[in-house]
């Protein structure tokens, strides 16, 4: 075993540490409305959006973090971003992302369950 492995096992992976690093060094070129307004919308994502897997949620972020920076740079206004309710705005953002909730997983995980159970009774 590795020293970077063993490293990783303990402390997490480098290279997510260096995404998120890059990450947060992005979001603080936004102006400030769009900074602010990208930090209200991903902790609405972080507490609503349901999201378990952690490669959906770096990809759901990098995009989002896209989206206000391409809106900074054309002089979109935040409220041209996000409409007139900013709660839908985030919750159709997330739909986008289903594929990684944690829902679909418990769903996934019922089903499975339930088909093992059926399959001993008709054994």
């Amino acid at each position: 075993m590795s020293i970077r492995s063993i490293f990783e096992t303990v402390v997490g992976s480098i290279d997510q540490k260096r995404r998120w690093r890059s990450y947060k060094a992005r979001v603080a070129q936004l102006p400030p409305s769009h900074r602010k307004a990208h930090d209200a919308v991903q902790r609405y994502l972080m507490y609503a959006g349901g999201i378990a897997d952690g490669e959906v949620l770096t990809q759901m972020g990098g995009d989002l973090l896209d989206l206000f920076e391409q809106s900074a740079a054309d002089g979109t206004p935040v409220s041209a971003i996000v409409g007139d309710d900013p709660v839908e705005f985030v919750e159709e953002f997330a739909r986008n992302y289903s594929e990684g909730a944690w829902i679909k997983k418990e769903r996934t995980r019922l089903e499975d369950a339930i088909d093992t159970i059926n399959k001993e009774d008709e054994s």
